[in-house]
């Protein structure tokens, strides 16, 4: 019988990171060396690259090799080879609905205002994890945010933010990859109100100069990176408060059909820095499971009660980091 090869979604996105780092030209990892050097090599690289590794993620590491038929060092290489491929590409930006672990759309109207669990959804290919925040003040009333042009410290371009959609306009969308070296929750999350509030208690780091920032930048709450430090403004598009990011958060646009409630995925911002790790924000290492490759996922309208059997991306709660 064959040997099957299960990947736990804690593990996904660490594969993720490391072929991120794999792919860059500036980390890209050296087949010679790891057929010379042996396991220790990829070892040492993951390490480097993407952050320390725990007992569990080195037999991770052991088990993908094993896993899937690699018996020593040398016959490993194919499967190195196999994992560093060139990214897929689509051609246009899909049309995709968002929906909940039970595959139902989600509702805007009951998306928690300010939660602090890490909601997550993909798009608009696999590995491409993005927040869904829905905006709101000190006492979880929804704020709108407003339409806003962002900087690009990196080289001082500006590009448009359109606001936020739903019955508030307070819910946005944010790649969850950091655009410094591309840290994920739980690393990188967002800070609400309360737990950034002047005498609050804040569990999680956040550095004086993160807090005094965003106060000056009269910003209620951060998305903050405890990995280096970075902190983006999620009222303003996630533009950047702290380095040592250069870049902001890329966004993803979303639609409200107010017919119905439901949130939609629709596009990304060309002008915007693309995804960090990615060649372009139409790349990546594999189409959503849902993805309909034949049409594209284009505009679709769901009615209300209707469930999708295509184009749609679940939304992940990865649990409260103020709680764990």
């Amino acid at each position: 019988m064959g040997r099957h090869f299960a990947l736990k979604r804690d593990d996904f996105i660490f594969a993720t990171r490391l072929l991120r780092k794999m792919r860059d030209p500036k980390t890209k990892f050296d087949e010679r060396k790891f057929a010379e050097k042996g396991r220790d090599y990829l070892y040492n690289y993951a390490e480097e690259k993407v952050g320390p590794l725990n007992p569990g993620r080195r037999m991770f590491l052991k088990g993908m090799l094993i896993g899937i038929g690699a018996l020593a060092v040398a016959s490993a290489v194919p499967v190195i080879s196999y994992l560093n491929q060139p990214p897929v590409y689509i051609k246009n930006f899909p049309w995709i609905i968002i929906v909940d672990s039970d595959g139902n759309p989600i509702e805007a109207s009951k998306l928690p205002v300010n939660d602090p669990s890490i909601l997550l959804f993909q798009y608009p290919m696999e590995g491409d994890i993005t927040f869904l925040l829905n905006m709101g003040d000190a006492n979880d009333n929804p704020v709108a945010i407003q339409p806003t042009t962002v900087v690009i410290p990196e080289d001082g371009s500006t590009y448009s933010f359109p606001g936020g959609v739903g019955p508030n306009k307070s819910i946005v969308a944010y790649s969850a990859i950091c655009q410094h070296l591309g840290c994920q929750p739980p690393e990188i999350h967002f800070y609400p109100p309360k737990y950034f509030a002047p005498g609050g208690v804040v569990p999680n780091f956040l550095p004086p100069v993160a807090y005094q920032a965003a106060q000056s930048a009269n910003a209620a709450s951060v998305i903050h990176c405890d990995c280096h430090g970075s902190t983006y403004d999620p009222w303003r598009g996630a533009a950047v408060l702290t380095g040592p990011t250069q870049r902001p958060l890329p966004y993803v646009e979303l639609y409200w059909d107010q017919n119905t409630d439901y949130l939609y995925a629709v596009s990304m911002n060309l002008k915007a820095p693309v995804i960090m790790g990615q060649p372009s924000d139409l790349g990546s290492f594999a189409y959503l499971s849902s993805y309909n490759q034949d049409t594209g996922c284009p505009k679709m309208l769901l009615n209300k009660g209707q469930t999708p059997s295509q184009c749609y991306s679940k939304l992940n709660n990865e649990g409260d980091t103020f709680t764990s």
